[in-house]
């Protein structure tokens, strides 16, 4: 289909609409990562092993987690394109097929999880650690079927342009968390002291009430009242469950494959040394809070492109992929300032500079954040894009595209200035800039050529 040339109006107009729909999402998303900081930082509070053992259980819960989100996160695309073609109907299908690939989901998962002692044991790790991970994941687990509805309703409030509502119940959940984990953890507020089967009853227990303010909310609310989410719940649709599952499975795997790249950097990181591990996770965390930013942007991208789609104007996706890259790229510029500007700093946040016994991992944190600046914009730039694709339901070839990038590119890349050339940790840095950075200038392409390639 032709397509006439775009406006000064139409971009600023976009502008307008993605930032309004990004900038709660983004909010949103550093409020989630300060509510995992929480359940970190009162673990540590217990004593060592119960933080190693809290790290350990979510090393592979939260893969399998972000897993589930991933074939959930299908419903994002379909409801924007629902609501762009303004099909009604179809968001009760979309809602009631996703809870159904969440149960399913859920299902498989939950023994696997119950049963994750004897791979721990498999892989050498401390029986004391064991135990504690195996009481925390005993009670954790029941959070994973809320936590993907929570996706789902995040999803449609979204796709609505309802971001804020998203953000106020993200940021109560911080709250509630902080408060239950200082009850159930520690035995205040004439609660039990349960510790890490505390923590564990915390992290399902926010999740349910979370999930039911936002179920409540799109029941009684009556913008979303006329979807009428809660009828015939149980009727199988199919042809839209295999649709959902056709979307959501690449995204599932990419997402894991992604999670699988830095592990597996951790992995390579410590084979150098125990300082080199340390100073890894430093730089990891910065780069991670301020991945926050693209991630929420890309939260919108899909929906403004899913709703261009929908309503089948070409130009409208063009202008809602390349304003959301805009965005996120000027955004991205800061922490790039930042990390290169403030390394020292940054890093003793972490560390007490003051112990002799940390300047070496200091030293290297610093020197992995000079890497981790310009890591910022391609990291930025790949998300933004993946989910522009998305927005057209474009995840099978962007999957493949990623799985070669993070894994042939990044890690081959990693291994060789890391090891074979002796780079040591600023090589493993480099290679998974370099991953990130090819991921990101294929989808890019790719979008460019939306339509030569039949995406539109």
């Amino acid at each position: 289909m032709p397509t006439k040339s775009p406006k000064t109006a139409d971009w600023a107009s976009e502008f307008r609409a993605t930032l309004t729909l990004a900038w709660p999402l983004v909010v949103a998303q550093l409020a989630g990562i300060a509510l995992s900081a929480t359940d970190v930082i009162m673990m540590g509070w217990l004593g060592a092993n119960n933080l190693a053992a809290g790290s350990l259980a979510n090393s592979i819960f939260f893969t399998l987690f972000l897993g589930g989100v991933g074939l959930v996160t299908a419903t994002a695309p379909l409801f924007a394109q629902a609501i762009g073609a303004r099909q009604n109907r179809s968001i009760r299908k979309i809602i009631r097929q996703g809870f159904w690939l969440a149960a399913a989901f859920s299902i498989l998962a939950t023994p696997l999880v119950l049963q994750l002692g004897p791979v721990f044991r498999l892989l050498g790790q401390d029986p004391q650690v064991i135990s504690l991970a195996e009481t925390y994941l005993s009670s954790a687990v029941w959070m994973l079927f809320p936590g993907f509805g929570i996706v789902i309703f995040r999803s449609l409030l979204a796709a609505r342009g309802d971001s804020k509502v998203i953000l106020w119940v993200t940021v109560g959940g911080i709250f509630i968390n902080a408060l239950a984990n200082y009850g159930l953890m520690f035995g205040n507020f004439g609660l039990p002291r349960l510790e890490m089967l505390g923590a564990g009853i915390t992290t399902s227990l926010v999740n349910l009430i979370m999930f039911g303010i936002l179920l409540a909310f799109v029941v009684f609310n009556s913008r979303y009242r006329r979807y009428y989410i809660l009828v015939r719940p149980f009727k199988p649709d199919w042809p839209r469950f295999r649709q959902l599952l056709f979307i959501g499975a690449p995204i599932s795997l990419t997402i894991m494959s992604e999670v699988g790249l830095f592990g597996a950097a951790s992995i390579l990181m410590g084979l150098l040394g125990t300082d080199e591990l340390a100073a890894h996770a430093i730089a990891l965390q910065l780069a991670a809070i301020a991945f926050m930013v693209p991630l929420g942007i890309s939260q919108a991208t899909t929906v403004r492109v899913g709703i261009a789609y929908g309503a089948k104007s070409p130009l409208g996706v063009g202008i809602a992929g390349w304003t959301s890259m805009g965005l996120g790229t000027v955004f991205m510029v800061l922490p790039l300032a930042i990390f290169l500007l403030f390394p020292a700093f940054l890093v003793t946040l972490f560390l007490d500079p003051t112990n002799p016994n940390n300047l070496e991992v200091l030293a290297l944190a610093a020197s992995f954040l000079a890497v981790a600046a310009a890591f910022q914009l391609v990291d930025g730039a790949q998300i933004l894009m993946v989910a522009a694709l998305r927005g057209l339901s474009d995840t099978k070839i962007p999957m493949f595209l990623a799985l070669f990038g993070y894994w042939i590119v990044g890690m081959g890349t990693a291994y060789l200035f890391g090891f074979l050339l002796e780079w040591r940790g600023i090589g493993i840095w480099i290679g998974l800039a370099s991953g990130l950075a090819f991921v990101a200038i294929v989808l890019t392409v790719r979008f460019a050529m939306r339509e030569k390639l039949s995406l539109l």
